[in-house]
């Protein structure tokens, strides 16, 4: 098991405690299970994309939930029975659970099951209030020269 120390980090920083949290748990918690196998995938400055393998999957048999920065994919073993006997089974038709840890302000914005591949698109809106902005310093206006006044008079540009 490899061991992440974020000690250097944790000396000069503020507040970030649950990255690092989040960072080492994660380390700890892989065991190994890659099922479903699934990709993430930017598709533009504030849209992603998961996309799973989830072959033999109905949408009944799928739950997605979103709650305060975490994603759950949930999948239920159907008790198919088979009409003949099998003599391979390679096809995976396990139950599972993918957790996917998401940034302040990332929410669901669809989830689609096609040709075996569930789509989940992601958005992140940050609220107006959140955004920067900016500060006037003593409420001052910025002063611009008019145009055509040869005698330099200034002009608020509030």
């Amino acid at each position: 098991m490899s061991r992440l120390d974020f000690t250097p980090y944790r000396r000069s920083t503020v507040g970030f405690d649950h990255l690092f949290d989040l960072l080492e748990n994660k380390v700890r918690q892989n065991a190994g299970d890659n099922y479903p196998p699934f990709n993430i995938e930017r598709r533009g400055d504030e849209e992603y994309r998961i996309t799973l393998a989830v072959a033999g999957f109905r949408p009944n048999d799928i739950d997605i939930t979103a709650q305060q920065n975490l994603l759950t994919v949930h999948g239920r073993k159907r008790d198919d029975s088979p009409e003949g006997q099998m003599l391979h089974v390679g096809i995976a038709n396990r139950g599972f659970e993918r957790r996917f840890e998401l940034a302040d302000y990332v929410r669901v914005e669809n989830a689609d099951l096609a040709d075996g591949l569930l789509t989940i698109d992601l958005v992140r809106e940050v609220p107006e209030a959140m955004k920067p902005k900016k500060i006037a310093v003593n409420g001052q206006t910025t002063k611009l020269k008019a145009v055509g006044s040869g005698d330099g008079e200034q002009v608020d540009a509030a």
